[in-house]
């Protein structure tokens, strides 16, 4: 760690307050009412509830979704022997990642106790607090005796991390590593550098997975681990070969794995010959492996390399696993955590490698898209899609071996919930996306060639969301798809709009955009230069001439021209005066929606009104019953000025056209929201609890609020959703994801559906 690295690592702990974690209240704490409810003597029926059935501790405590990271600091990661007190940042390190990942709560607790047994009654006492425990940077071999000790005594599963999270990955990575390499897992010959907690932890693993004992040798810092080897650990007793070989060296000869646990510059580069072909080298010590990949690739260039650092490529992290085996098992409120769960999970993640990776992955490793093959065995850490596939094989493993107390019934609304931890539009977007899968609409894309849309495409299409159609080349949108790693098969799963080819269509088209355009300015030949070079136009076009049924455009340049160039193409519906947009925001809390972030600068009192209407039907359509607050500087008539006059007046208009729609208004945002502070003003407010949708006065307050919101509430965005139009058109801001596309591209199904 250079100088700088270490200044930064220091500030980032320390400021701008000390630590990585802070405890959040979950429920108001606000009115004596509150605390009655909280505390005493409230507090005393979940109490009674718990003395007559001590398993609705899950029900009325954080204890389901709780989890104690616990060390004594005998062996904290490189550092070794440092002590339970200098070991918690790591712990709390480990408590972050449990919560990022998997939104599980966690307490880091560092026990500073070296005794194996003094240890044990410490932890096992603390059964109450959890639903499940985390042992970490224990030393071996003590670290065996703790762990089976506890997961015997204790009732919720108990974890170290240390030995199973690497196993697992390690696990996964030779799986694929065989699938890539030919290699059938009973045959190949496994060679371990390091013979500690984790090293033994993989080769059982390797073991249960299929790896013939006969072809696994384990060395440490004393040599081959051998049958009859004097002060040998008894932990190691069964791995030990009968063999005349004594070093790492004699024991790499046809050696087709070797898995490095031990110590940088352990594996020489004079050795590398020895393996044999197509060898997969795991060099996982930290932060220098056992060999530099660059000297591997130099000098195998046949080899499979994976690291425990994150600048090479298969990086062997736990955390691509622990969080989600916890989510699992916490879900079915498992008693433990079963050889057979862990199994589930070295499948679930060598299936999910071999699956495109998506724009969040590569966005997150400098916009490369990595696909299944030598330098991508495993997935990054960072992939969304872990959660999905990890935790429910965790479950349904835990199921079958009987440790569930909760089974899970229904997987299809499981895996729905746990997309709140993946892509929190996922619960707002449920009911839009099973209506757009039953509608399947055609949808063109626009900026064909851009990546997020192909990697979009090819969700809507796993999704059976729509039928895509991309306007651009199109050779260069198959070139775009290979290089991706995308599946999808130009003219079979998406077809491809190419003026430049399709003659024929584009002459229908440049007809009718000249009629459009040729009264704004826009002369016959201007206007087929437009269709050919300006992909929103041709995009809006195959809409309009019915070729698709909704559109998506925009993604790239600036938004307002991409809406300038879709409007002489796009009609609205009858009965609406003017286009709106509006942004939904998923936060931690729920959703709102802000009208209109996009299109009116100052709408008057009607367009606000109009506005409001198409946005609360839109509302509506999400499965949302749509709480409407219109905002201004004025509090229910606390001022004159022309802005909030404007905004009463739009709340007489709403009242007399939609008397059906509950909303209030004028108001400050705070009365919005909270709905105490709304009934200190007036008593009799129209509007009830949270109000989820808010219109602004003018198009600055929306984009400001929705902006500030956004990124002080880390929010999810889906939008923006233009309203008013006869057939969905929806066009992408400049930082739009993939992710983002596909949300979109659902809204715009139903929207299509509707319009029938």
């Amino acid at each position: 760690m250079d100088d700088d690295l270490r200044k930064a690592a220091l500030d980032y702990h320390r400021f701008p307050r000390p630590g990585k974690l802070a405890i959040t209240a979950t429920k108001r704490m606000e009115t004596s009412r509150d605390l009655a409810l909280a505390y005493s003597p409230g507090v005393a029926a979940a109490c009674d509830a718990i003395v007559a059935d001590p398993d609705s501790s899950f029900d009325y405590t954080s204890r389901a979704n709780l989890v104690g990271v616990i060390t004594n600091g005998t062996a904290v990661l490189g550092l070794g022997n440092i002590g339970a007190l200098a070991g918690k940042p790591v712990m709390e390190g480990k408590a972050v990642l449990f919560k990022k990942f998997a939104g599980i709560d966690s307490f880091d607790i560092e026990v500073n106790e070296s005794d194996p047994e003094k240890f044990i009654e410490i932890v096992a006492a603390l059964e109450p607090t959890f639903g499940g425990i985390n042992l970490e940077d224990i030393k071996a071999p003590e670290c065996f005796h703790i762990e089976q000790t506890l997961r015997a005594r204790m009732k919720i599963p108990v974890f170290h991390d240390d030995q199973h999270g690497t196993a697992i990955i390690v696990g996964a990575a030779v799986l694929n590593a065989m699938k890539v390499q030919k290699k059938n897992i009973k045959d190949v010959k496994i060679v371990t550098s390091g013979a500690g907690a984790a090293a033994l932890s993989c080769v059982n693993t390797l073991i249960a997975l299929g790896a013939d004992p006969e072809n696994v040798t384990m060395t440490d810092i004393d040599g081959v681990v051998y049958k009859g080897r004097p002060k040998l650990d008894p932990t190691l007793t069964h791995v030990a070969r009968e063999t005349n070989a004594r070093t790492l060296k004699e024991v790499l000869v046809g050696a087709d794995v070797f898995l490095g646990l031990s110590a940088p510059r352990v594996l020489k580069e004079e050795w590398l010959s020895l393996l044999g072909p197509n060898p997969l080298i795991l060099a996982l010590a930290n932060p220098e492996p056992e060999i530099l990949p660059e000297l591997v690739k130099a000098a195998r260039p046949d080899a499979i390399m994976a690291t425990g650092r994150s600048d090479y490529p298969n990086q062997v992290n736990n955390v691509l696993c622990f969080p989600f085996i916890f989510r699992g098992a916490l879900d079915v409120r498992a008693t433990a955590i079963t050889e057979s769960m862990k199994l589930a999970a070295v499948e679930a993640i060598a299936d999910l490698a071999r699956v495109e990776a998506s724009d969040t992955v590569a966005a997150a490793y400098g916009g490369l898209a990595p696909s299944f093959g030598p330098d991508y065995i495993i997935p990054k850490p960072f992939d969304p899609r872990l959660i999905m596939h990890i935790a429910p094989a965790v479950a349904r493993a835990a199921m079958e071996a009987g440790v569930a107390r909760t089974p899970i019934q229904d997987w299809d609304l499981y895996k729905h919930e746990l997309e709140r931890f993946v892509f929190r539009s996922g619960q707002l977007l449920r009911p839009v996306i099973e209506r757009a899968r039953k509608a399947c609409p055609r949808i063109v894309y626009s900026e064909g060639e851009d990546d997020r849309t192909l990697r979009a495409v090819q969700t809507v299409i796993d999704d059976g969301l729509a039928q895509p159609i991309l306007v651009g080349r199109g050779m260069a949108i198959a070139g775009k798809i290979a290089a991706l790693g995308l599946r999808m098969r130009p003219g079979i799963d998406v077809k491809i709009v190419d003026f430049e080819h399709d003659k024929v269509l584009y002459s229908t088209l440049v007809k009718d955009y000249e009629r459009r355009v040729g009264r704004r300015g826009v002369p016959p030949l201007a206007a087929g230069r437009q269709l050919l070079k300006r992909p929103t136009v041709a995009a809006g076009m195959l809409l309009a001439a019915g070729e698709a049924d909704a559109a998506i455009c925009g993604g790239t340049g600036d938004w307002w021209r991409h809406f300038q160039y879709a409007m002489p193409v796009v009609s609205l519906r009858p009965g609406v005066k003017r286009i709106s947009a509006m942004t939904a925001l998923i936060l931690q809390s729920g959703v709102l929606f802000f009208c209109d972030t996009h299109v009116n600068v100052d709408p008057s009192a009607e367009e606000i009104a109009e506005m409001t209407s198409l946005a609360a039907e839109t509302v509506t359509n999400f499965g949302i019953t749509p709480k409407i607050a219109l905002l201004s500087h004025s509090n229910f008539g606390g001022s004159n000025s022309p802005s909030a006059r404007k905004m009463r007046q739009a709340v007489a208009f709403i009242r007399s056209q939609h008397p059906e729609l509950e909303m209030d208004g004028e108001m400050h945002g705070d009365a919005a929201l909270v709905e105490q502070i709304r009934n200190r003003m007036v008593p009799d407010s129209t509007l009830s609890g949270t109000a989820n949708l808010l219109v602004m006065p003018n198009i600055d307050a929306a984009n400001i609020a929705y902006n500030l919101v956004k990124a002080t509430g880390e929010g999810v965005t889906v939008g923006p959703i233009l309203l008013g139009l006869a057939k969905p058109l929806h066009i992408a801001v400049q930082s739009v994801t993939a992710r983002g596309l596909v949300n979109i591209s659902a809204v715009a199904a139903m929207q299509a559906d509707l319009v029938k």
